[in-house]
């Protein structure tokens, strides 16, 4: 069985430009993007939605990360950020629908649709520690290699005080490399409906993560009206 033809876009796939100087683009790019290219399988999401998060927040706009693990394997969800779909997904996937219950309980409300593009503008990195998956198949591209852009993307965040929620254990196996001593790192369960229960509900990240950017001076997120 040759590569999907849906995949062919991979290989020509240039790194974002604010980003394009951390060495994995220069090391393990080049491989991961021809494995995609010769996967058999359909590779979520797109070719050009792939690297949408760090298009949408370079280095110097981000003030809060939010590490996912991969994309949404459900064709047409997913859209290069982590926990967002497209506007048009409904139902809402499990783990955002937990994420918006807890958005309503913290803050009195949450957003009308599954597009997250809104916080990534205002500096919220939705990163997910592996950045494709085959279609069908959750944590299919785990061990690909991207677990080292995650690595060097927080290494690049390291050098001042940022806001980092990690939600479960995967999330907070990257916490060793967050070590500015001014950041604020939440940990918490995942949101997942096998673990939300667990201490992801009640945590509260949403408004501890703004009144720590209130604290520094910064203006608060917007977490709730696109």
């Amino acid at each position: 069985m040759g590569a999907h033809p849906a995949n062919a876009g991979f290989a020509q796939l240039a790194a974002p430009n604010d980003w394009a100087d951390l060495r994995f683009f220069a090391k393990q790019w080049p491989r991961i993007a021809q494995d995609l290219a010769k996967e058999t399988r359909h590779v979520l999401p797109q070719p050009a939605d792939l690297f949408a998060a760090l298009d949408l927040c370079p280095p110097t706009k981000v003030r809060v990360v939010i590490l996912g693990q991969d994309p949404y394997p459900t064709p047409g969800h997913a859209h290069g950020l982590a926990f967002s779909a497209t506007p048009e997904t409904t139902p809402l996937p499990r783990s955002l629908a937990n994420i918006f219950k807890e958005l309503q309980s913290d803050l009195g409300a949450a957003p009308k649709h599954a597009d997250l593009r809104f916080w990534a503008r205002q500096g919220v990195l939705l990163l997910n520690t592996a950045l494709s998956v085959p279609a069908g198949l959750a944590g299919g591209h785990a061990k690909l290699g991207w677990a080292q852009l995650t690595a060097e993307v927080l290494a690049r965040l390291n050098t001042r005080p940022r806001a980092y929620l990690l939600w479960g254990q995967h999330a907070q196996g990257f916490a060793g490399q967050i070590t500015h001593p001014q950041a604020l790192v939440l940990t918490s369960a995942h949101p997942s409906p096998l673990s939300a229960r667990r201490g992801f509900f009640g945590a509260r990240p949403f408004s501890r993560v703004n009144e720590w950017l209130i604290a520094n001076g910064d203006t608060p997120i917007n977490w709730t009206t696109p």
